[in-house]
């Protein structure tokens, strides 16, 4: 996720590689179909993206203004959950996709980018370029080590972590260690590294602050450790109400607990975001006064993965098995994609689905696996314990 060799640039360049980025494009059997209403009108952030990508088909070779339009693409895709902004950042690096040994901004670009589209060993080879070429480059370590926790490489994440005590801001460095140690035997010794870091650095950049205390909300709630990470994650929404990575992370804190009908005002108008808009139907499954809106939303949830596969789209395979299993009560269809979606990245909401389909299923051999996982890595997870059929 964050950080400060130039705070602004590399927190939103790590915080935002998680997004997905579409395969190819689907071309309508008719002209009546309507593909999107643009937001650009009413969005001034989206707005700049249409300036910068005009003043880009002007003058295509000019690096400096790629790099400016490809970090506004990510921003939005996260912002807005389309991952249609990433296309729209990789064809903003055009003269620079191809080639072996591109200037560093378009590398670290291409990294993020590469990520995002699930090409962990792509992104990877540019960050290994890029470290190569500046061995104290912090935003390239800080964005490796980003790629290596969601593959479940802890050791290596934090050997990254550690190179950059020197580089960043101290916040940075406690968040990026607090990340592959909480998963990998001390939960505890990462958090209370992680909670004095946050209390060192009051009047720190409130974008920073907000990924630091969404790390501490995740920590504190694997840990079980309730109360402390509903402080952390509002705390964190006070800082950006809007944050989606933010507001999805307290939903499933909120589902979890029993509180659904505190789902639906955290989400508001942001249901153009897929990822949000699983969770407003996931608590409109709960409530008895919102049937209407919860057959509405859960078929527009199926409208909108069936148009991702058929224009190729297949990095949303976490969601969709929840959506399966949770919405659908596809348990076959649901451990088919966690499966899948495990042999990609590692995270622990990727264990966590996969343990409830695999529970759901029956599947003794999958559970075992979880099981070696989890042991092999100490990891303290206190959803894993939940009983059986619990699947909130």
């Amino acid at each position: 996720m964050g950080s400060n060799v130039h705070m602004g640039a590399l927190l939103a360049v790590v915080l935002l590689a998680i997004a997905p980025v579409a395969a190819k494009p689907y071309i309508p059997d008719t002209e009546n179909v309507v593909l999107e209403r643009l937001p650009e009108r009413t969005d001034p952030s989206l707005r700049d993206i249409k300036r910068l990508r005009s003043a880009l088909i002007q003058h295509p070779d000019d690096l400096g203004l790629a790099i400016r339009l490809g970090r506004r693409a990510i921003e939005a895709a996260r912002a807005t959950g389309d991952p249609r902004y990433l296309g729209q950042a990789q064809a903003a690096l055009a003269p620079w996709w191809q080639l072996v040994d591109p200037p560093s901004p378009a590398l670290l670009l291409r990294a993020t980018i590469r990520q995002s589209n699930h090409d962990f060993a792509g992104a990877i080879a540019d960050l290994d370029r890029l470290i190569s070429r500046n061995p104290a480059d912090g935003q390239a370590l800080l964005t490796r080590a980003t790629v290596l926790i969601v593959q479940g490489k802890y050791t290596a994440a934090l050997a990254d972590c550690v190179r950059i005590t020197r580089l960043a801001h101290p916040l940075v460095v406690a968040s990026c260690i607090a990340a592959p140690v909480s998963l990998s035997g001390d939960a505890s010794g990462a958090y209370a590294a992680l909670v004095d870091a946050l209390a060192r650095a009051q009047g720190t950049n409130p974008d920073l602050r907000e990924w630091a205390l969404t790390l501490a909300g995740e920590i504190a709630e694997r840990r079980g450790e309730y109360a402390a990470a509903e402080m952390h994650y509002r705390s964190g929404l006070a800082l950006d109400p809007r944050d989606p990575y933010l507001i999805a992370a307290y939903c499933d804190f909120l589902l979890d607990q029993g509180r659904a009908q505190e789902v639906p005002p955290l989400i508001a108008n942001q249901t153009s975001n897929d990822i949000l808009l699983l969770r407003l139907a996931l608590a409109e499954g709960q409530l008895p006064e919102d049937k209407g809106a919860f057959a509405e939303h859960r078929q527009e949830l199926a409208d909108r993965f069936d148009a991702a596969h058929r224009r190729g789209d297949s990095l949303h395979k976490r969601e969709e098995a929840r959506y399966r299993l949770m919405l659908q009560n596809d348990v076959a269809g649901s451990l088919r994609l966690a499966r899948e979606n495990w042999q990609l990245q590692r995270e622990s909401a990727d264990l966590r689905i996969l343990a409830e389909a695999a529970t759901a299923a029956g599947d003794s051999a999958t559970l075992a696996e979880i099981a070696q996982w989890t042991a092999l890595n100490r990891l303290e997870y206190a959803a894993l314990r939940r009983p059986t059929g619990d699947h909130r």
